[in-house]
């Protein structure tokens, strides 16, 4: 092989795999002027998890490159993606449809009676409904009679108000936009990963140069 090739090489920072021996090319996408070398490269081993159940192994590119080097130690490798790489391992069950739409009705229970709660709450508090009184009757002169256009607009508005804020109602979305809880669930996603890969760091858990770390590396050898 000619000490010219590169070997491009991107992982994600979480990865999930279903199996226990781990390659690059589960892990990894690649591209190598050498189309020879590729199908090589992406059946290395460059883990293996022992145990069933689900497992996580963090697993550093300074490994994944001299898992490469091992085996091709001529050849030049481009990161161009994560320098930590989350590997979770668990056995893929599906469960049945019943436990999704019990999980469903659950979430959407939870989720409706709670907004309600907390915006009937929030009403209470600031006495929304003696506020409107108030308008009411110095507007027109008269009493309220607790069902006037204050309540009939303010309901409304409160309904517009969580579909343009939420970006989309059902399936239908407003805008090519992320939604607001896309953006929260993606935030949080990437805080249980900065989390992971330190914790892994710290304890000296992760799968790096030098290291053996929470899985069994077997680096250098083809499934």
């Amino acid at each position: 092989m000619a000490s010219s090739t590169t070997l491009y090489i991107k992982g994600d920072r979480d990865v999930e795999v279903t199996k226990q021996d781990v390659t690059l090319g589960d892990i990894l996408v690649m591209e190598c002027s050498d189309k020879t070398v590729l199908p090589k490269i992406k059946t290395l081993r460059i883990l293996k998890f022992k145990k069933p159940g689900q497992q996580r192994c963090v697993v550093s590119v300074l490994k994944i490159i001299a898992c490469i080097h091992e085996q091709y130690p001529g050849i030049e490798v481009q990161n161009l993606g994560e320098t930590d790489i989350i590997v979770t391992y668990e056995n893929q069950k599906t469960p049945p449809l019943a436990w999704h739409i019990l999980k469903t009705i659950f979430v959407v229970a939870v989720t409706f009676f709670g907004a309600a709660f907390s915006i009937m709450a929030f009403n209470n508090d600031v006495d929304v409904t003696k506020l409107f009184g108030q308008i009411h009757e110095l507007v027109t002169g008269q009493e309220t009679s607790g069902f006037t256009i204050l309540e009939i607009s303010y309901s409304i508005g409160i309904t517009l108000g969580i579909l343009i804020f939420f970006n989309h109602f059902g399936k239908k979305r407003f805008t090519v936009d992320p939604t607001p809880m896309e953006i929260q669930m993606r935030l949080y996603e990437n805080d249980i990963q900065t989390t992971l890969a330190e914790d892994a760091a710290r304890k000296g858990e992760e799968l790096d140069v030098g290291t053996m770390g929470a899985a069994d590396p077997s680096g250098g050898h083809r499934s």
